[in-house]
């Protein structure tokens, strides 16, 4: 098996501190921590949720979620990408006003199995749009977390705490 990207995001977290440091401090063995690493074995899910509140990092719940469900924004790393909170917030804005107008413009009153053709094109643009807004999103609100010092799963905790108590879901998290 290679490396994969939470292995990588693991190693980077880590930094100077040692596999047997933090194998210590959330009860794994060193040699577990190196095959997670070096993507001989996939951390499990109780596992992710120490490193996320252990670490607090965005970028690393970002990867976990893609990399285990296929699904959710990719940690935007490529040649064009500017991470700097100012270019964020424009490109959010943007993304946001394009979904919405999608949104807004794409008829869903008629029963979606009886859509023709070109109507399943339309809605598939709009959700395009609507994917590309959430990515900008899950940046922004990483971006934002990282560089004012806001802790980015307390942000996801007190939002899942407002949704149940709004009776939108059943319990905190």
């Amino acid at each position: 098996m290679s490396r994969t990207k939470v292995g990588e995001m693991l190693k980077e977290m880590r930094g100077e501190q040692t596999q047997l440091s933090l194998g210590l401090d959330i009860n794994l063995t060193r040699e577990t921590v190196s095959k997670y690493e070096n993507g001989r074995s996939k951390v499990p899910a109780d596992i992710s949720r120490t490193l996320v509140n252990k670490y607090d990092n965005p970028k690393f719940a970002m990867t976990v979620r893609n990399e285990y469900t296929g699904t959710g924004p990719k940690w935007l790393d490529g040649p064009n990408v500017d991470l700097h909170r100012s270019s964020v917030k424009e490109k959010t804005v943007e993304e946001l006003q394009e979904a919405l107008e999608s949104i807004v413009s794409t008829g869903l009153a008629k029963p979606l199995k009886k859509l023709q053709h070109f109507e399943v094109q339309s809605i598939e643009a709009m959700l395009q749009e609507a994917a590309e807004a959430m990515t900008a999103l899950d940046h922004f609100i990483a971006i934002v977390c990282k560089e004012a010092e806001i802790s980015y799963t307390g942000v996801w905790d007190k939002h899942y705490r407002a949704l149940a108590s709004a009776g939108y879901i059943g319990g905190a998290k």
